[in-house]
């Protein structure tokens, strides 16, 4: 008789056990899940327009004052982003005057250098670019 008590409770136990494991793995798979999805949203490298913008940005000396999340001498690319991203298309053509002619007071008192010889196809590639960062 204790054998078939100790066999059932030992049964009880890796059932519950099994239940509970079984929920578990569900619930982090949903998770998993979720966050797969959200890093897919935020995944942009096979994005052309940020592929193109990101390569433009990298031979400049554009990082030299801007990161993406750090502020240095500009603000950082997300906070830019951040403030222009939900503004009409024409923000691009005229954010990208500014990295073409530089600027100064919108962020502060640094003055962003003029960069001439940035063509405005660029320049506005670059803007599309930093406005696809947006959180």
């Amino acid at each position: 008789m204790k054998k078939i008590f100790l066999s059932f409770a030992v049964a009880i136990v890796i059932s519950s056990c099994g239940n509970s494991s079984s929920e578990t793995t569900s619930g982090t798979g949903d998770t998993k899940a979720t966050e797969t999805k959200d890093a897919a949203a935020d995944d942009l490298s096979g994005n052309p327009v940020y592929q193109k913008g990101l390569a433009l940005v990298a031979k400049s000396d554009c990082l030299t004052c801007h990161k993406v999340d750090d502020k240095l001498t500009g603000p950082p690319y997300r906070e830019v982003a951040d403030k222009y991203a939900s503004l009409p298309d024409t923000i691009v053509a005229h954010l990208a005057g500014k990295i073409i002619k530089g600027g100064n007071g919108v962020w502060g008192e640094a003055f962003m250098t003029p960069h001439a010889a940035v063509s405005q196809e660029d320049a506005e590639a670059m803007v599309k670019y930093i406005l696809l960062l947006k959180k």
